[in-house]
């Protein structure tokens, strides 16, 4: 059942997150799938700008209804990451996106607003939420580059929220996008959550660059040739502070490359005599269902599958 982030939030607000998670191929989409079922997890599928032109986004569409036929009883939201403008249209357009991010955060204030206000009027009309962003995070995530982090004003956030109409904030507070997040004393601002809940009570925020990049992963793709050096990211205890703190959406992106490189790079080094590319792939299947049926956890979301069905249907 594809439903919007709007719905999903909802349930969600001051209680759990739900996890956000991007895809870009058929394993990715089977495994995540199965370890929301296996959590018993409603979830936000995830599709950047890069996504679709890597996979082709009709395939992508095409993978997701299959899955849904798949898993007949999940219950997620269809969202684009980080969308420019003409994306969001292409998207809202699509008729299967329930949910469009429109990234205009490294514009000036008030053209931040006058571009997500376009958005927003344009998806509102079909029934689809819309993510802004306001605030820069630091690091690289495909075009989408933080030169010069700048954590979000809560002053600015609450006339933000009101003026552009946006349904969700994707509020800068420290983390940062990719494998390598924190240095020295950086850190979560979670006082500018709890600003921005105290002002607007009840309206969700989103936690961008929230992978936790963890130790295992990163020293077996090491020990497996690869040259992962200094890379750190969330500490996973922070994820429910969060949630309580009014953030309803937490994504993670980065966690599933890892995961994704850990068993190809072993499998390759383990057996070099090997062409039969389905078997890391059935593998990554179940290793990422495992991972993220262990981060609906984290997340609080786990066990929520039925409760969020009730909602959204009632």
């Amino acid at each position: 059942m594809i439903v919007t982030t709007g719905q999903l939030s909802e349930v969600a607000y001051g209680g759990f997150a739900i996890g956000a998670y991007n895809i870009n191929n058929a394993e990715q989409t089977m495994g995540l799938f199965q370890g929301c079922m296996d959590s018993q997890a409603p979830f936000i599928i995830q599709i950047s700008k890069g996504a679709r032109a890597y996979t082709d986004k009709r395939l992508l569409e095409a993978m997701i209804r299959a899955a849904a036929e798949i898993f007949p009883d999940a219950v997620f939201a269809v969202h684009l990451d980080h969308g420019d403008e003409e994306t969001c249209y292409d998207c809202i357009d699509s008729g299967f996106f329930s949910s469009v991010m429109i990234d205009a955060s490294h514009e000036e204030f008030e053209e931040n607003i006058a571009i997500t206000k376009r958005v927003v009027d344009r998806a509102h009309a079909v029934g689809i939420s819309v993510e802004a962003e306001l605030g820069v995070l630091g690091g690289v995530e495909e075009d989408v580059v933080g030169d010069n982090p700048c954590l979000t004003d809560p002053d600015e956030a609450v006339e933000f929220i009101d003026r552009s109409g946006c349904d969700s904030l994707a509020a800068a507070i420290g983390t940062s996008h990719g494998a390598y997040k924190f240095e020295g004393g950086q850190g979560i601002h979670f006082d500018i959550l709890d600003d921005i809940k105290a002002r607007k009570p009840g309206f969700p925020l989103v936690m961008h660059g929230s992978s936790s990049v963890p130790a295992d992963e990163v020293a077996r793709i090491n020990a497996a040739g690869g040259k992962l050096v200094g890379a750190a990211g969330v500490d996973v205890k922070q994820y429910m502070p969060a949630a309580k703190r009014g953030v309803a959406k937490i994504n993670i992106d980065t966690d599933g490359r890892l995961v994704w490189t850990r068993v190809h790079r072993e499998h390759l080094t383990a057996t070099p005599d090997e062409i039969d590319f389905r078997k890391p792939g059935k593998t990554f299947i179940a290793e990422y269902a495992k991972f993220i049926a262990s981060r609906n956890e984290l997340l609080g979301s786990a066990g929520q599958l039925e409760a969020t069905r009730a909602h959204v249907t009632a």
